[in-house]
């Protein structure tokens, strides 16, 4: 019987994780290589945010069921939710689960299970397996097995419990066993194969969104150039019964759809050109808003004598969370102060950030030059604004 989980990485999948897996029931032993997430957590705190996980770590930790550490433990099911980014050049940096990887090895027992929930290039689960054997270990007698997260910061407790799971394993024992685990707590179905599909699978549906979103992206851009405005143009082409095009913004972030379409294309070669031109279009959109709004500022100081105070509205990579990997809106900012521009660095979800002072967004709206609506957070659909306006997220419009 299955009683003690070893969740390797406190962020924004791994946290959540083990605090649903802790209220269930198991013991649940949570490592983190940063010293104030481990302290935090043990504290029944948290260091991010997401609607509901406050009050999942707090009775998850004060139950006991719940502990964090710099270090792993003996465990029956350990399961890897370490960051996986890319380096210069767009190659997938795997050093993170090589580390959690070798820092488990010598906890794992037979029979125990494996479980890499990271985002990976096809391989990776693979890649554990040999790390495993290397260190000594009968990997025979160790059920390992990819199986990824597909849920939606905001959403992420909600989506953790109710959405269809793939489960890959490196052997169909190996996914026997883990889709075992999974329907502990998992309402939604499990569905087996192997490990190298389900890593696919998981780079397939954020190239997808990728995909469709450059499309998105472009047509911004054209309606830009042809004087049409696109958020009612999507509005009424979307009328369309078998149409459904998704809302442009000033790029893509976030972990997952910024990122994992460069697995594929640094694997797939020549053979990736939709979804390395998608990603080259989503690119360059951040980089045209850049130039939009530099030019409405050089309008700005012709006209006025002066150089405009711009108002940068958001900095997470979507609406409502505190999330800021591979935000284009980031991006964005810190290019024009790079640049020389005075900007008011606006983010409702977060208290301050190494490179901006964050300023509440009512004042920054009052004081600005030019507002410019980046990430369409909620706080921003009320505002009343009469001065220039750039809106790339379309959180002012009402044909969205």
């Amino acid at each position: 019987m299955i009683k003690n989980v070893c969740v390797m990485g406190l962020g924004y999948i791994g946290l959540p994780t083990a605090a649903l897996l802790a209220n269930k029931g198991y013991k649940v032993h949570g490592v983190d290589v940063v010293q104030s997430t481990v302290d935090t957590i043990n504290q029944g705190k948290i260091h991010i945010v997401e609607p509901e996980l406050d009050v999942f770590v707090k009775g998850a930790v004060n139950s006991g069921n719940l502990r964090a550490s710099l270090e792993p433990d003996l465990a029956d099911v350990f399961i890897i939710a370490v960051p996986t980014p890319f380096c210069d050049g767009y190659v997938p940096d795997l050093n993170y689960v090589v580390s959690a990887s070798k820092s488990i090895a010598p906890f794992v027992r037979d029979e125990n299970i494996v479980i890499l929930e990271s985002t990976s290039p096809v391989g990776t689960t693979e890649k554990i397996g040999e790390i495993l054997k290397d260190s000594g270990l009968d990997i025979s007698k160790i059920y390992i097995a990819h199986c990824p997260e597909r849920v939606l910061p905001g959403k992420i407790l909600k989506e953790l419990v109710q959405n269809d799971r793939i489960v890959g394993g490196l052997n169909k024992e190996a996914a026997k066993k883990t889709a075992e685990f999974y329907k502990t707590f998992v309402a939604g179905e499990i569905l087996q194969t192997d490990a190298k599909t389900a890593e696919m699978a998981k780079l397939t549906e954020n190239s997808f969104r990728d995909v469709n979103i450059a499309f998105a992206n472009e047509l911004s851009v054209l309606c830009d150039k042809f004087g049409i405005n696109v958020w009612e143009l999507i509005s009424l082409a979307n009328r369309h019964p078998r149409v459904n095009i998704l809302n442009p913004g000033c790029g893509v972030g976030g972990h997952c759809i910024a990122v994992d379409p460069w697995f594929i294309v640094h694997a797939g070669g020549d053979d990736a050109r939709l979804i390395k031109t998608a990603r080259e279009v989503n690119n360059h959109k951040t980089q045209w808003s850049i130039e939009k709004i530099k030019n409405a500022a050089l309008k700005f100081e012709l006209k006025s004598g002066k150089k405009p105070k711009i108002a940068c509205m958001g900095l997470a990579f979507k609406p409502d969370i505190d999330d800021l990997r591979e935000s284009p809106a980031v991006f964005i900012t810190r290019e024009l102060k790079n640049q020389g521009f005075e900007i008011l660095a606006v983010e409702p979800n977060i208290k301050s950030h190494k490179d901006f002072e964050i300023i509440n967004y009512e004042k920054a709206v009052d004081i600005a030059d030019i507002v410019v609506f980046l990430v369409a957070h909620k706080e921003f659909k009320e505002l009343k604004i009469e001065k220039e306006v750039l809106d790339f997220c379309g959180v002012l419009n009402t044909n969205i």
